[in-house]
């Protein structure tokens, strides 16, 4: 009986924010996964290892949860202006698809230090010690990200006192600056894809919701927590052990993409679920994190719940930081409204785990609204690097 060897891939396992993933050099891939298509596709699976009907990836590289079933791509830019090209896989765990509808807003902290150890940011422009900025062009979604890294004896600096909610050990800060997070429209950037701040979800079976669907850093839903029967308070368990409750809420995303233009047909949601991204937000409220730290009302603006690949995220997803912060910075929307009205620039969030603070600025241009960036920091590190193995006949 013959068997089919292992061949192995360079590839870096980098943590970005509050998630994990294999970064692969565009051309360290295989000749057949260079491009878009079904061997790309089955290789990331087989690396993270996926699809498993056990649910836990254990012959791969993935943690079994949609924060570390994550591939990335990194090359040369293909756009000018920028210094590397970003495409973000996210790998299904338990079913057979790669999702590449979206990005990824927390690994998107680790492009710029892995783009400059790879070498594809010259030498003259690493300082001796400073920040190196990084334009990333992100590939999913065709915006730019600008990393600001910071050096340290002309390397990459990792280690620091930065603290990130969600994360266990500080780090070196990396802030992000997401330029023109709104996704184009047919006329425009199409900030609110109904033309609404709020609008209103109805669900044969369900209920009728507001609702405010935003496109800024990722096509997000944000629904009213009272109106789901819940307090913003809710800790990722007592979500993630309710079936029912999941099955509900992948109902109202279901819904809630189709009201945005995002599928034509209820059926794809299924296999679109890393987009459009479900949340719920309520006034702040006294709760303990996931850590055990008691977060008080009076430091945080709002409550946010968010469900990433149809469970509870442990903390907030790096791209829907990105459009509560939008959401928040335009008036009369439900984010803005749980969280007292009125203008900001900025606004500091309660999550399962604990905080976030996110910029984002917003103008009014020809009577549409238009967020011109949104900011925030993170933080990455390599965790470990050389090769993966996958057996030569896995795509």
């Amino acid at each position: 009986m013959s068997h089919v060897p292992q061949i192995k891939i360079p590839a870096t396992y980098l943590r970005g924010g509050t998630s994990k993933g294999v970064f692969f050099r565009l051309q360290d891939l295989p000749e057949a996964a260079q491009r878009p298509g079904a061997a790309r596709d089955r290789l990331l699976q087989r690396v993270i290892g996926s699809p498993d009907p056990y649910g836990k990836q254990t012959d791969g590289m993935g943690g079994a949860t949609s924060s570390t079933s994550k591939a990335v791509i990194i090359g040369p830019p293909t756009v000018a202006g920028h210094d590397v090209d970003y495409l973000f896989g996210q790998v299904a765990i338990d079913r057979d698809f790669v999702d590449w509808s979206g990005n990824c807003g927390n690994l998107s902290a680790a492009v710029g230090p892995f783009a400059i150890a790879n070498g594809f940011i010259p030498p003259a422009r690493l300082p001796q010690h400073g920040v190196c900025t990084v334009r990333i062009w992100q590939a999913n979604i065709g915006k730019t990200i600008v990393a600001h890294v910071p050096i340290t004896h002309g390397q990459v600096q990792e280690t620091g006192d930065f603290e990130l909610d969600g994360v266990t050990f500080p780090a070196a800060e990396v802030q992000l600056a997401f330029l023109d997070p709104a996704e184009a429209g047919d006329e425009g950037q199409a900030l609110f894809p109904t033309g609404k701040p709020v609008d209103t979800l109805d669900v044969p079976g369900v209920g009728r919701f507001q609702a405010t669907f935003i496109n800024a850093g990722i096509p997000t839903l944000f629904l009213n927590a009272a109106d789901l029967g819940y307090t913003g308070t809710e800790s990722q368990e007592a979500i993630n052990s309710d079936p029912a409750a999941l099955a509900r809420l992948e109902t109202l995303r279901a819904h809630g993409a189709l009201q945005m233009g995002l599928i034509q047909d209820l059926s794809e949601a299924a296999t679109r679920q890393h987009t459009p991204k479900i949340a719920w937000v309520a006034p702040p409220a006294d709760y303990v994190a996931s850590s055990g730290q008691s977060v008080r009302a009076a430091e945080i603006d709002v409550l946010v719940r968010a469900l990433s690949m149809g469970r509870l995220h442990h903390a907030m997803m790096g791209t829907a930081a990105v459009a509560i912060g939008a959401a928040a910075a335009v008036p009369g929307t439900l984010v803005n409204l749980a969280a007292g009205g009125g203008a900001r620039e900025a606004v500091r969030f309660g999550h399962p785990s604990g905080t976030l603070r996110v910029g984002a600025q917003a103008v009014q241009r020809d009577g549409q609204w238009v967020v011109t960036q949104a900011v925030m920091s993170r933080s990455a590190r390599v965790l470990m690097e050389g090769w993966v193995r996958v057996p030569g006949d896995a795509f």
